[in-house]
């Protein structure tokens, strides 16, 4: 399975800054949020994502707490999170597996790391061996410089007066005292963490300071060298463009002076051969006739050589007519006798006679 989309957890602008480029290296889709709750509300109202990078210290909520709460929602309990630290201990990095931490990115993060813990991600997302969390196990590692030694059932109360345990019957098993050297250890870690999370805060809000401030500076530098640019590109379009007119009009007047060379001699030569001289006429007039007395004496020779073989054509047709009309006066003579036959005969006679003498006519 492909890792496709993160969602980015930190609330120094930098940091989100840096490890997105990173993300976006990977073909990775990013979405970024500033602060633990706007990562839960983003987990509300928006898809899953493949991967929850969450910071360690952060103001309000910190990472440890987000992702109890994330674990917690059945909804987004399956969510992988790398949690990305600058502590990268040995028993750290195994009590962050009990609350439910995926894997521990060392911050600054380095583009090795980030992709020997993406590849390892997609081969156990794919495989579908993500670990998961021991609730019962549960701790909180920025505090584990600052555990007491304290039972996890113990109470603690005000150290007893001289013989109060005593008439008490001794102090209870569970019943820590509160001694100064406790209040010491107490207000200790209660200090260091204060100031530890105030020394992020202003190291992210300074951070984040010098991030505005060198944007600012780079959009102001790229501002200012596209200005440049630009003004450099239209001097020189301009230069290119005064340079092409020049050049288009030596052109145009070599051309002119070429073309009005050439006219001139074409003229010259105009002036020598000015038209059809008389002898010219003489000789088309001749040439003319001579074709238009072809041209009679073919049509004549064509119209003599037609009638004659129109004649031919009615001679044949009428030698075929008659040879036909006598065999059949023949055969009618010899199968009847009959008036009728012969009145027939001699009409039919006749018919011919009157059309052969109508065709000598036309054709004569």
């Amino acid at each position: 399975m492909t890792i496709k989309n993160a969602l980015l957890v930190d609330d120094s602008k930098v940091a989100r800054f840096a490890l997105s480029k990173l993300l976006e290296g990977h073909d990775m889709e990013v979405n970024m949020a500033g602060s633990a709750e706007e990562a839960l509300d983003f987990l509300n109202s928006h898809g899953r994502p493949d991967v929850i990078f969450m910071d360690h210290l952060m103001p309000g909520m910190n990472g440890v707490e987000a992702t109890k709460a994330i674990k917690g929602n059945p909804e987004t309990a399956g969510i992988p999170i790398i949690m990305c630290t600058s502590k990268k201990s040995s028993s750290f990095m195994e009590e962050a597996r009990n609350f439910g931490v995926y894997n521990i990115l060392t911050k600054p993060p380095q583009t090795d790391g980030l992709s020997q813990v993406l590849d390892q991600l997609a081969i156990d997302v794919t495989r579908g061996s993500l670990p998961e969390p021991l609730a019962d196990k549960a701790a909180h590692p920025e505090d584990e410089e600052d555990l007491l030694n304290i039972p996890a059932d113990a109470s603690v109360q005000l150290s007893p007066k001289t013989g109060d345990g005593d008439s008490r019957g001794g102090p209870q098993a569970n019943v820590v005292p509160l001694t100064s050297e406790l209040i010491e250890q107490i207000a200790r870690s209660a200090v260091k963490t204060h100031i530890n999370n105030r020394l992020h805060e202003l190291l992210s809000s300074l951070f984040d300071e010098q991030f505005d401030h060198l944007k600012r500076a780079l959009d102001e530098s790229r501002g200012k060298q596209e200005a440049v640019i630009e003004e450099r590109l239209n001097a020189v379009s301009e230069m290119v463009e005064a340079r092409t007119r020049n050049l288009r009009d030596e052109v145009a007047a070599e051309v002119n002076l070429n073309l009005g060379s050439e006219l001139a001699v074409l003229k010259k030569d105009l002036k020598k051969n000015s038209g059809f001289t008389s002898e010219h006429m003489a000789e088309l007039k001749d040439h003319i006739t001579s074709v238009q007395t072809i041209d009679t004496e073919f049509w004549q020779t064509l119209q003599s050589e037609a009638i004659q073989q129109a004649h031919e054509i009615s001679r044949e047709t009428a030698e075929d007519i008659a040879q036909r009309t006598i065999d059949l006066f023949v055969a009618q003579q010899k199968s009847a006798s009959s008036r009728v036959y012969t009145i027939g005969l001699a009409v039919s006679l006749g018919i011919f006679s009157v059309g052969i003498a109508w065709l000598s006519g036309l054709f004569g």
